[in-house]
């Protein structure tokens, strides 16, 4: 198994306005829905860890779908926030790890991700939150 990414998550690539965090939200979801994401979910880590507001995991059905969906998603961040996410994991593709400050996103093969269950790990008693393409997306900006 390939060794954990690690989480290099800092002050300086957090934002401290919960509209822009909610935006970055979104654009994770609606990245990886255009993508064809499976299975992803949303978990709200705000009170919970200083990581992150949100941990999104998601599957892909491939290692090229895995790599192509973290590249997309690393230029989309970049293109509207202006901040540059950090990626690990990307060369094998099998977990790749996308560090864009207030969202920490996790994309797997679907057997990496069984094998990990960063799901119940992170979830902290609760169940996660429904598909995030359902749940979040559609929701309004104010509330989501």
């Amino acid at each position: 198994m390939p060794a954990t990414p690690v989480l290099a998550s800092d002050a300086a690539n957090r934002s401290p306005d919960s509209e822009q965090i909610e935006m970055l939200h979104r654009l994770v979801l609606q990245s990886l829905d255009d993508d064809q994401a499976v299975d992803t979910i949303s978990i709200p880590l705000a009170g919970k860890s200083s990581i992150a507001d949100y941990m999104v995991i998601a599957s892909g059905r491939s290692t090229r779908q895995v790599a192509s969906m973290a590249a997309k998603l690393a230029e989309k961040v970049k293109r509207e926030t202006g901040r540059s996410a950090r990626i690990e994991g990307l060369p094998t593709a099998d977990w790749v790890l996308i560090d864009a400050g207030d969202v920490i996103v996790h994309l797997f093969r679907p057997e990496v991700r069984t094998f990990y269950n960063l799901e119940r790990m992170w979830s902290f008693g609760d169940a996660p939150a429904a598909p995030a393409q359902d749940a979040a997306i559609a929701a309004p900006a104010g509330n989501a």
